[in-house]
């Protein structure tokens, strides 16, 4: 085993660093409260190419390995959650999912402009009755020939109302079940394509979260993903890889939390000395920083695990389930240790401990993640 990182590996973990202080951080805690989508942020974001990591540079991306693409998400959810899950989203949902089962005409006309960040994706599957259920499928596609006809309703898309292009997933033949769904690429500005208010949420309060309504959405057949019924496949494929991006940002969110913590313990003061050397408070940040550690490895187990070809669904669910374990306990802690001062904004704590709750529930609740861990245990 060799844990060690390439150069290449710590040049981008530093890049994301450096950005992160010096473009996320200030008006961080002014977009939380105002829940300010963070346009200038992402579009520098694009540029420096943090949203089409792992997308081959025949369609303008970096051509960066899974384990870059996790270095940097975490550097960028030490400091701002919000921007950490757009490039996560558009990463691991849109881009990849475009990239491995898109059509080449799909490519040139959609991944370019999301690979550079010139325009932004949005992953279409929770409906209102359809969350951790993802085969209950309510919105529909009906096959009129040589187009679709598209009608529902999905929650809680992240990106939704700043997006450009929506990959969606609809019931096309609901006696098919799993097999009657399929996966379409959609444009903004489309005839019957709305997008709902934004969402007044705990956490992640920049990120753009909408509800979508699709009202007799006319799509071009050239616009379907992969073969006809491919789409429960599709998403699920595409969720699998996304759950490393989300345990990423999971472990990020405790690394901030916790570096803010360890830091505020050696200044503060109580019963005559820095609180760090009470044993109450340094066996706390022993705590934060074993289980950080543990989440890490995890997260790059089945980072590694994708970069190397192998099966990574028990991988990336073990790594979210824990990751966001640790972020929620690690923020928590972070806190109780900054006292009263983590209770107010100034310390960005209380903002990492909300931020820290979604990591349990997108992209696969922490229940179903142990799902697919104990059908994959039990398999043989």
């Amino acid at each position: 085993m060799d844990f060690k990182l390439t150069e290449e590996h710590l040049m981008i973990r530093d890049a994301a660093r450096d950005f992160a202080k010096a473009e996320l951080l200030p008006g961080v805690i002014e977009r939380d409260n105002k829940q300010e989508f963070p346009a200038e942020q992402v579009k520098k974001m694009g540029e420096l190419g943090f949203l089409g990591m792992m997308v081959s540079p025949e369609y303008g991306g970096g051509g960066m390995d899974t384990i870059s693409y996790v270095l940097a998400m975490e550097e960028l959810s030490k400091i701002d959650a919000s921007c950490s899950v757009i490039v996560s989203v558009n990463n691991s949902l849109v881009c990849w999912g475009l990239e491995t089962f898109g059509n080449e005409e799909q490519k040139q006309k959609y991944l370019t402009k999301l690979a550079t960040g010139e325009s932004i994706g949005a992953f279409c599957l929770s409906e209102p009755e359809a969350g951790s259920d993802a085969t209950s499928q309510k919105t529909t596609a009906i096959d009129k020939g040589d187009h679709y006809i598209l009608n529902g309703t999905k929650n809680w898309i992240t990106n939704g109302g700043s997006a450009d292009y929506y990959l969606v997933i609809a019931q096309t033949d609901r006696e098919k079940g799993h097999k009657g769904i399929n996966a379409f690429i959609v444009e903004k500005g489309w005839d019957g394509f709305e997008v709902g208010p934004k969402e007044d949420k705990l956490g992640i309060r920049g990120s753009d979260t909408h509800t979508l309504n699709f009202n007799d959405v006319k799509v071009p057949k050239e616009n379907r993903i992969g073969e006809d019924g491919f789409g429960f496949k599709f998403a699920m494929k595409t969720l699998s890889g996304g759950r490393i991006g989300i345990a990423a940002q999971a472990l990020g969110i405790a690394s901030g939390a916790y570096e803010l913590a360890r830091e505020y313990s050696k200044i503060r003061k109580a019963f005559g000395t820095e609180i760090c050397n009470h044993q109450a408070i340094a066996f706390k940040l022993a705590d934060m920083y074993t289980e950080i550690e543990a989440a890490r490895h995890l997260v790059m187990k089945a980072a590694w695990d994708k970069d190397q070809g192998n099966n990574y669904d028990m991988s990336g669910a073990m790594a979210k389930l824990y990751a966001s374990k640790t972020a929620m306990d690690a923020t928590v802690e972070a806190v109780q240790i900054h006292g009263g001062n983590g209770f107010v904004k100034e310390y960005h704590v209380e903002r990492l401990m909300r931020d820290a709750k979604i990591t349990q529930i997108y992209e696969g609740t922490s229940e179903i993640q142990k799902i697919v861990i104990s059908r994959g245990l039990l398999r043989d």
